[in-house]
């Protein structure tokens, strides 16, 4: 496990800290331009539709091609990215419509990524080592969040886009290489007569199997789409209130550190009780924190909430990540993963409407309510579905058996 996971954790490492402190100062330096909160509000609606429409496709070719070439190729394409708008900004030709496509081609490539992630790990360990993977990987994961946090604080100030796209250029070439050198046990193989649009086709008969489990598990996934509205409507809110940027990255650490110490203990956690019971529990949790930061709005408590909502949130999708490594077959992760990407996506885009909606309209502290309510909701109807669940130990069940091609 060593020789594999070393290079890997490495990989993402770089990964994360590229695009986590070039996604942040994306949209914190267009928030200095006046009047720009809905112009980035936009921004997210456009990236998350684009991401909508091609991630059938993406997903049905983690489920055709080599996981660890793709890995690879999404590195490359966000260096070569970066790479283009430090050269921009050198020759005086930087604007908002190119740090707009550049935010859109690292949103979209951290996406397949991400999918791309949970299949390789499936896929290149075995079922005793998916929990300690997923702590390495959390544990990873969040420090470069810490890492980009940070900086952020440091640099969000004094640097320009030049500077921040020439570190994303080189961080994320370093990614590529270690990806690179990963050892992978490639275990899906695809015959040629098995066509594209065919795989692509299975994709609704995957989730028309068993509907109550992914009832369940797309209900969990509104976590994420929390997140991401959070990541917009904090720092909307701040800049409204004319909060330094320094509080921004802090609040970005906050989540990093909450998360990081998830990553720690969540081994132990996996443990104590089934997965979808954790989850159950931190979707309960996270109604709880996000009442109090719609209650407490001052920078200082919302930054120290946060840090329970990191806790949280990234508990709620380590469990239902290992639930499916037990449980989804691997040759269909990439479209599972996929279905439910378009899931949070959708969920996302309308998110960011309401934002855009809100700060047009000067309402953007209701945000903070409103998504309280979402979470409530999806808390209350995740446990009545769990009342259909067998919530039989983790590995003990079947996995759900792969669609037949015709």
């Amino acid at each position: 496990m060593k020789n594999k996971t070393l290079p890997y954790l490495t990989g993402r490492f770089f990964d994360g800290i590229s695009s986590g402190l070039f996604m942040l100062a994306l949209p914190w330096l267009m928030l200095k331009e006046p009047n720009m909160g809905t112009f980035v509000a936009l921004t997210a609606l456009v990236c998350t539709s684009i991401s909508f429409i091609v991630t059938p496709f993406f997903a049905t070719i983690i489920d055709r091609q080599s996981r660890k070439l793709i890995l690879i190729s999404a590195q490359a394409v966000q260096a070569s990215t970066a790479a283009l708008i430090m050269l921009a900004y050198a020759l005086d030709l930087g604007n908002m419509w190119l740090l707009a496509l550049s935010q859109l081609i690292f949103w979209v490539s951290s996406n397949v990524a991400w999918h791309t992630n949970n299949a390789f790990t499936q896929e290149n360990y075995d079922k005793n080592e998916y929990a300690k993977i997923s702590s390495y990987q959390e544990i990873v994961m969040q420090g470069t969040t810490l890492g980009a946090g940070a900086l952020g604080i440091v640099l969000l100030e004094m640097w320009g886009m030049f500077e921040f796209s020439l570190f994303a250029a080189i961080a994320s070439s370093i990614a590529s290489i270690c990806y690179y050198f990963t050892p992978y046990r490639k275990q899906i193989r695809t015959t040629k007569r098995v066509a594209f649009i065919e795989q692509l086709k299975e994709s609704k008969t995957i989730f028309s199997q068993n509907l109550t489990f992914y009832a369940f598990i797309l209900l969990s996934c509104l976590a994420y789409p929390t997140l991401t509205f959070l990541g917009k409507l904090v720092p909307i809110w701040f800049a409204a209130q004319s909060v330094s940027g320094d509080w921004v990255a802090w609040y970005n650490m906050a989540f990093g550190l909450g998360s990081l110490l998830t990553g720690v203990f969540v081994a132990k956690i996996l443990n104590i009780a089934s997965h979808p019971r954790i989850m159950q529990f931190s979707m309960l949790a996270l109604t709880v924190v996000l009442i109090l930061m719609a209650s407490f709005m001052q920078p200082i408590y919302i930054v120290a909430l946060t840090l329970g909502f990191g806790f949280f949130n990234a508990l709620i999708r380590i469990a239902r990540t290992n639930w499916m490594h037990h449980k989804v077959d691997i040759s269909q992760r990439g479209r599972v993963d996929g279905g439910l990407g378009m899931f949070a996506t959708s969920v996302q885009s309308l998110s960011y409407v309401l934002i855009a909606f809100l700060a047009h309209t000067n309402n953007i502290e209701n945000g903070f309510i409103i998504i309280a309510a979402v979470i409530a909701i999806a808390t209350i109807s995740m446990t009545l579905l769990s009342n259909k669940l067998g919530l039989e130990p983790e590995g003990s069940g079947t996995t759900i058996q792969p669609v037949k091609a015709e």
